[in-house]
Order: C-alpha cells, then structure tokens, then sequence
C-alpha cells in the first residue's frame, strides 16, 4: 500500500500525490490518472506498478475532487488546465522520482493517455511512455515530436479515442521517422479497468499489462545501463 505525500512542481508551487515505494534502486514511473480522479483503481494499478519493481507516484491532478458519474468527470476533464497538469504536475512528479538517480517513465490511462502524449512531448526528465487509449489534439502535444520509445494501447470499439485519431498519431509518427510499438485491441475503450465490469476485458488487460512491463524494463533498464 502506497501513501500520499507532497510534491514540488517546478513553478514552486506544491501538489499532492499517491507514492508506491518499490525500493531504493528501482526505476520510477509517473501514473497519470482517468478522467475519473485519483480514486482507489488508480492507487490499486500504482501498487501493482510497484510490486512489478517501480516505484510509481500519481499526481492528483483534481486536487481531490473524484468523479462518480460520466458527467461528472467529463466536467472535472473539461476544467482541467492540460498545459499546467503537464508543464508542472506532471513534470513535477518526473523530477521528484528522477531525484533518485534511476530513469522515469510516464503512463496512463484515458485522459491520463491523452497526457502521457503531453508528457512524452513536453517532459524531457521523462525516458519512456506508455499510452492506454488517449490522445491530445496535435496542436498541444504533436506526436511527431516524441523523442522516447513509446508504446500504446488502443481498443478497436472506442468512441472516444477512436481507430481513425489512433491512425493519425500513428501517421504522424511515422511520417516523423519514429518507430512507436502501438497494439489493438478487440475491445472497448478502458478495457484495462476491471473496476469497470461493463467494459473491462481480462485477456486485453493480461495481455497489455505484460506487454507494458515487458517494454518498460526493457527502456528503463537500458536507460539506467542495466
């Protein structure tokens, strides 16, 4: 079990997040929440990030507040600053775990893949990004510019983040010379979340789970000369 602490973001200003401790030399991964808050789920999948041996911190970028209906967290996404969550939340939390002296990735899940885009473009602390079904509009975040290896995860029935924008960040990447490892899913969208029975698909989410920690280790790893 993690717990929360208090964060620096760059501006000076300070920020809350849930911390999963995997140890003093294990590698550092930022988990960037759904459009839901940073609720149990979330705290649930950084533990389970930490007890595959990183220690994962999730900025709590509602300051608390938590969703409990579509509505309402289309509400709470709607009023959330993206180039401040980015630029100072999330930043902030790449170079608190980056302190250590171990490489840091960045994940997330919906709109926490929509900022993990960002993140890949924006943070440079960040060494490697992992996306579940969220992409920024290209005016904020253009995939062309991702520097680090970058993985993503898209479900073939998802209306929000949907096969044609998935075809146009991968265009835009390979246009750009990159080589992005990007898997489908026949699934819908938030097929990860098995708090979310309607939706949840256990064999996508076994498969992109290990397909997650297998690049993760692999980038960390090399990053940090392992």
């Amino acid at each position: 079990m993690g717990q929360m602490i208090e964060i620096k973001r760059p501006d000076g200003q300070t920020s809350n997040a849930y911390l999963a401790d995997a140890g003093p030399r294990a590698p550092g991964l930022v988990l960037i929440q759904e459009w839901w808050g940073l609720n149990a789920h979330i705290r649930a999948v950084a533990d389970r990030f930490a007890q595959a041996g990183f220690t994962t911190l999730a900025p709590d970028l509602y300051r608390g507040r938590l969703a409990s209906s579509a509505d309402e967290a289309s509400h709470l996404m709607t009023g959330l600053d993206f180039a401040d969550a980015t630029h100072q939340d999330l930043r902030g939390a790449v170079q608190h775990l980056r302190a250590r002296g171990l490489p840091v990735g960045v994940a997330g899940f919906c709109m926490g893949g929509a900022l993990t885009v960002a993140a890949a473009v924006h943070v440079p602390e960040a060494a490697a990004a992992v996306c579940f079904y969220g992409v920024p509009p290209a005016e904020f975040a253009d995939p062309a510019q991702i520097r680090i290896p970058f993985q993503g995860h898209f479900a073939s029935r998802d209306d929000w983040c949907t096969p044609a924008v998935v075809d146009a960040l991968a265009r835009r990447m390979h246009d750009a010379g990159l080589a992005p490892e990007l898997h489908h899913y026949e699934a819908d969208h938030a097929f990860f979340n098995n708090a979310r029975p309607e939706v949840y698909d256990a064999g996508a989410a076994a498969l992109a789970w290990q397909r997650t920690l297998d690049f993760l280790r692999r980038h960390l790893a090399r990053e940090a000369g392992a």
